[in-house]
């Protein structure tokens, strides 16, 4: 129930879009005025169009009955869309942490089950906080391996690299083994510091987002990096501040 709470307008907007490719074809089954399925497929849209927006066949009862009925089901299905955008809880813009706010603290448990306190480091060193999709993904494996290729050079600027993602212990482990991967990597199953840190989800919130926090000793953030693509990146320009850091 918690998960339909904070996914209302995204299952809506999905749920309302499901019929929508047959109410597409059928309507330019109409306009097109053919029988052929084939006629989803041929790159023509000027005659849907005004077909959709004009009044191409006036005396055709049945294509005005459901050229009205179609041009409300789009009209709602947008309505639906914008909703999503404007209230989806899962798409939080990145106004909780930014550069300078003061790092939240956490506890989650670690790849060998061992309970992490963040404020055990905090202050300490400097950090560098990851949030990943998922263990094992293509993009998400390329930058844990670069991570690691860098640890020592991270380690050498006092800085602890943190992963987190939302797959559980046993998965972590796993993930790490697999990889060799020589630092912390934390077990987020509620989303929760996720959610504290705000980081916001990609494809209308189904997939996690990455995204890259580094942490001065004062406990502050002093750079972010988001990007779901540029997996590499991450690791660089985390290195480049962790070096203005020293």
């Amino acid at each position: 129930m918690d998960f339909i709470a904070k996914n209302i307008w995204f299952i809506l907007f999905v749920a309302w879009g499901l019929p929508l490719s047959y109410y597409r074809s059928k309507f330019r089954k109409m306009v097109y005025q053919t029988d052929s399925w084939t006629i989803n497929i041929k790159p023509v849209f000027w005659k849907e169009i005004k077909g959709l927006f004009g009044n191409i066949y006036p005396d055709n009862l049945k294509y005005k009955k459901f050229k009205n009925f179609y041009l409300l089901y789009l009209t709602i299905y947008l309505v639906l869309f914008i909703a999503y955008l404007i209230f989806d809880t899962n798409s939080e813009k990145m106004k909780k942490m930014e550069v300078g706010s003061k790092v939240p603290t956490f506890e989650l448990n670690d790849q060998n089950g061992q309970q992490f306190k963040l404020e055990t480091v905090l202050g300490k060193k400097n950090l560098v906080i990851y949030f990943y999709p998922k263990d094992d993904s293509p993009g998400c494996t390329k930058e844990a391996c670069s991570f690691r290729d860098q640890f020592e050079v991270f380690a050498d600027a006092d800085a602890m690299i943190i992963g987190i993602s939302a797959q559980s212990v046993e998965s972590h482990l796993e993930f790490a083994k697999k990889h060799r991967l020589n630092y912390t990597l934390l077990s987020d199953t509620g989303n929760k510091v996720r959610n504290l840190f705000g980081v916001p989800s990609s494809l209308f919130g189904l997939i996690p987002g990455r995204v890259t926090y580094v942490v001065n000793k004062e406990g502050k953030i002093a750079y972010l990096f988001n990007s779901q693509i540029q997996a590499q990146k991450h690791v660089d320009e985390a290195l480049r501040i962790i070096q203005e850091l020293r």
